[in-house]
């Protein structure tokens, strides 16, 4: 994991950013959840475990950064709170979510369903689909479960 971390600090150095130890703290933490959908809020709250000087202004600040430079996505699930997720730059799109409307819930599916329909796009309208995003609502397996 350590030489992803070193790999990012260096695109920050090259863009004429400095390499920071919050920065390098708030990366850490990206990577130990690489699987989740961290707020700036839920960022700040693992960070003050650890290390209680970086401040929520500092977290918010280098999330818009990283974002600005392609190291996190900035996602909107419509609930009013943003969440950054890490660009691992294995994935040419973002990968879809399935959000439980009772419980909240958020599953990522990794297919790629769209891409035929990206390639019909492009033919029928000669427009070049760079990315996409889906959001699929519903009742996840839990709650469907509950309900029985």
């Amino acid at each position: 994991m350590e030489s992803k971390i070193e790999k990012y600090l260096y695109m920050l150095q090259q863009k004429g950013y400095k390499s920071t130890n919050q920065r390098e703290e708030i990366l850490n933490i990206l990577f130990e959840n690489k699987n989740e959908h961290l707020s700036c809020e839920d960022v700040h709250k693992i960070i003050s475990k650890e290390k209680k000087d970086i401040g929520i202004a500092t977290v918010y600040r280098t999330l818009q950064l990283f974002e600005k430079l392609g190291i996190v996505y900035k996602i909107n699930f419509d609930d009013g709170v943003t969440r950054y997720e890490l660009n691992t730059e294995a994935e040419n799109h973002h990968h879809h979510h399935l959000i439980c409307t009772q419980c909240g819930k958020v599953t990522e599916v990794k297919l790629d369903l769209l891409e035929s329909l990206e390639h019909e796009i492009e033919i029928e309208e000669g427009f070049v689909v760079s990315d996409h995003d889906a959001k699929f609502y519903g009742i996840c397996k839990e709650c469907k479960n509950k309900e029985k």
